[in-house]
């Protein structure tokens, strides 16, 4: 199995989250999901919702 690496996360609450990887910031739940979904897109990744608002998108 290989090995996942977090790519970036998309949140509407950006006190929960740090660290080395890019964050953007959405206004609200729908612009979270829209970036989210074209992240994974262009990245071929997956999003994995942490449920405090925020959304990893991590490469397999």
């Amino acid at each position: 199995m290989g090995k996942a690496t977090i790519a970036a996360a998309v949140t509407i609450a950006p006190d929960f989250v740090s660290g080395d990887v890019p964050i953007m910031i959405a206004r609200d739940e729908e612009e979270r999901e829209k970036l989210a979904s074209h992240l994974a897109n262009i990245l071929k990744a997956t999003v994995h919702d942490l449920e405090n608002g925020t959304y990893l998108i991590v490469q397999h």
